[in-house]
């Protein structure tokens, strides 16, 4: 009930402030209220795509202070490949932390644009005519990529595009933890999901799709297991 009640408040605060000068008090023209909405608008998405770029570099101040029970990351495509480098530099390391990394092949949050995992010839809202790997380029599989290096401890892809699936998913990273838990290292846990809005499918379609057309390309499996 606290937190409800401070949360209302702030809102409150926040709402005001858009209409009305804290310093003064008097009421802002409408020119200056736009003004300082779209300016709090661009200081959220900045500070979001921070906090993306920066979930991995947190890692290496968080571990240190004995918190590495306690940290993972469930990570879109954005997160993972805005933040690429430290990404990598973090398995490098073999931080002992867990990553969860949704791949639908496609920026779904912001509207559908092409990402580094669509995947050759997908139609996106910024590849109407498809995927042009001579011009945009191939493909990113990251758990290939991760698993060239020497310090990861579990890597592995899955998919939850049906029942058998879900099962070996909810196994995978519930090994994942286990390996956090027990200081193991890195792991990573790929995760191909469905997108059916910008994919323009039906529910069904887009599951069929993974089948289809994504796990061709990105194939199921265990890419790295220390203890295997």
């Amino acid at each position: 009930m606290m937190i409800r009640a401070l949360l209302r408040k702030q809102l409150r605060e926040l709402g005001a402030a858009f209409l009305r000068s804290s310093k003064t008090g008097k009421a802002r023209s409408r020119a200056s209220a736009v003004g300082y909405a779209l300016l709090f608008a661009v200081l959220v998405v900045v500070l979001m795509l921070c906090f993306a770029g920066m979930a991995l570099p947190l890692a290496s101040v968080l571990l240190p202070a004995g918190l590495d029970w306690l940290y993972f990351a469930s990570m879109g495509l954005t997160a993972l490949l805005v933040s690429v480098l430290a990404s990598v530099s973090a398995a490098a390391r073999g931080e002992n932390i867990t990553v969860i990394f949704v791949n639908n092949a496609i920026y779904g949050m912001t509207g559908g644009q092409m990402a580094p995992t669509s995947l050759p010839g997908q139609i996106t809202q910024t590849s109407p005519y498809g995927r042009d790997v001579n011009t945009c380029g191939w493909p990113i599989r990251i758990c290939e990529m991760l698993a060239t290096l020497e310090a990861p401890a579990y890597l592995e892809r899955v998919t939850v595009n049906n029942v058998k699936n879900v099962k070996n998913a909810k196994k995978a990273i519930e090994k994942a933890f286990r390996y956090q838990v027990e200081g193991k290292g890195f792991s990573l846990i790929e995760v191909l999901s469905a997108c059916p809005t910008n994919w323009g499918l039906t529910p069904q379609k887009a599951l069929e799709w993974i089948d289809e057309k994504m796990i061709p390309y990105y194939p199921l499996g265990v890419y790295r297991d220390k203890e295997g």
